[in-house]
């Protein structure tokens, strides 16, 4: 039954994706991110959904006259940069079977990224897209999170099967990063209902974060309340539900998830935290060696550690946005990379200064702020996790671009109207009639 809706679902919107290929960037979204095809069991399970949504969306931005020009910022610059960079990259790869299988993957989401950046266009696109992120990864937070509650945290969260966000340190910094798009919602939506919904959703994603026993996400949940708390303009209340709600949170988790918590601390005597740490040394060693190019994707294996880590024998996947950017890509790679999450910060933040005191911009504002509590939820608990190619991140750049160029028009076209009100001169007073 679940095969035969998704299939409904998915044929039935290609039609729309091809005369309005906006449509087709959402459900692109929401089957990339949610993978909605893992929850079934039969023929649906490997059908190539992603592939056909994307096709039919690629063929309506070529028949469709609907505005698709790419805006040429600083980050979409930055952006086609560092993909064109890991082309490059694959070429000298260590294993370049594995790291051209790997690319190709890649590049469908750097295609479809570019895609978002051109098709997403208006304030209705924007807030489109986020409930698309929202339905995608809330879907999996909130069920996460009613598990977690009746199951007393006895049981490992999960997420979809076959995605990037399978592993539970994976989904839970999935959970981390769509908690600040519901709070944008529930600030901007004017239904009761969807505000109540977001209420409820927001701390069954951090049950569920919480849930899945990952120390990363622990960390970037600590630090993302600390960055919202900053945030809010009335300070005493937020932090007063936060010392209340935390430890009743930890002490509703079992000791073995405390236990697990407390290895934070003494990390040295963890041999995962120091097989991460091993692999940290690996790709700062390899950068040095080879600093243009890195080792490619797909470089984290025996050979390599043998070549470049401290320890030769306990190979490791990269666990860090920073250093699997640093090994497979080298320096170049990695100054590419933190130089399109630093563009994206800026602009956000420019947004937020600019939305300051406009009634107009306020949705652009709020939008804004709340990536950036993503963003600072990503960026420490991405420090924990093999999660550069996480397309959600993306789609969250290019949303950031889109809000971007509206509020220079908005601007733009405020400015202009001040300025024809300044032009016109003022009306001469009624002459007088004479006395005769």
């Amino acid at each position: 039954m679940r095969d035969i809706l998704i299939t409904l679902i998915v044929l039935g919107s290609l039609p729309l994706a091809l005369k309005r290929p906006w449509i087709g960037v959402l459900m692109w979204v929401w089957i990339s991110v949610m993978n909605p095809h893992r929850l079934s069991w039969g023929f649906a399970y490997e059908f190539p959904f992603a592939a056909i949504i994307a096709g039919v969306t690629l063929v309506g931005v070529l028949i469709t006259r609907d505005p698709k020009n790419f805006p040429v910022t600083p980050i979409t610059i930055t952006l086609l940069l560092f993909t064109l960079w890991m082309n490059v990259t694959t070429i000298f790869a260590f294993f370049p079977d594995d790291a051209l299988v790997r690319l190709s993957q890649v590049n469908k989401i750097m295609l479809m990224t570019v895609v978002t950046a051109m098709l997403i266009k208006t304030r209705q696109h924007i807030n489109y897209l986020v409930w698309a992120l929202i339905i995608s990864v809330g879907y999996y937070g909130v069920k996460g999170g009613v598990f977690t509650i009746l199951t007393g945290g006895g049981s490992i969260v999960w997420g979809p099967p076959g995605s990037l966000i399978e592993g539970n340190n994976e989904v839970a910094l999935a959970f981390i990063n769509i908690i600040p798009l519901m709070f944008y919602v529930r600030m901007v939506s004017e239904n009761k209902w969807v505000r109540h919904a977001m209420l409820v959703s927001m701390p069954l994603c951090a049950v569920a974060a919480i849930g899945s026993y990952s120390r990363g996400a622990l960390l970037a949940v600590a630090a993302m309340l600390f960055f919202l708390w900053l945030k809010s303009p009335k300070k005493l209340v937020p932090a007063i539900v936060i010392i209340l709600l935390i430890p009743v949170a930890v002490a509703f988790m079992p000791e073995k998830w405390t236990e697990r918590m407390d290895t934070i601390s003494t990390y040295k005597e963890d041999a995962s935290a120091m097989g991460r740490i091993n692999a940290w040394y690996l790709a700062f060693n390899l950068a040095n060696d080879r600093p243009l190019v890195g080792g490619g994707f797909e470089l984290w294996k025996g050979p390599i550690f043998r070549m470049y880590a401290p320890d030769p024998e306990d190979p490791h996947a990269a666990h860090s946005i920073y250093f699997q950017a640093l090994g497979e890509h080298g320096w170049v790679g990695f100054i590419l990379y933190m130089s399109l999450c630093l563009l994206t910060w800026r602009k956000t933040s420019w947004i937020v200064r600019q939305a300051r005191g406009s009634p107009e911009l306020a949705w652009a504002g709020h939008l804004a702020n709340m990536i950036q509590v993503s963003l600072v939820g990503f960026a420490v608990g991405g420090a924990f996790l093999s999660l550069v190619y996480y397309d959600v991140q993306y789609y969250l750049m290019m949303a950031v671009v889109a809000t971007g160029v509206l509020v220079e028009k908005t601007l733009a076209e405020k400015k202009l109207a001040s300025q024809r009100a300044a032009a016109v001169p003022p009306l001469a007073p009624p002459a007088r009639a004479g006395i005769i």
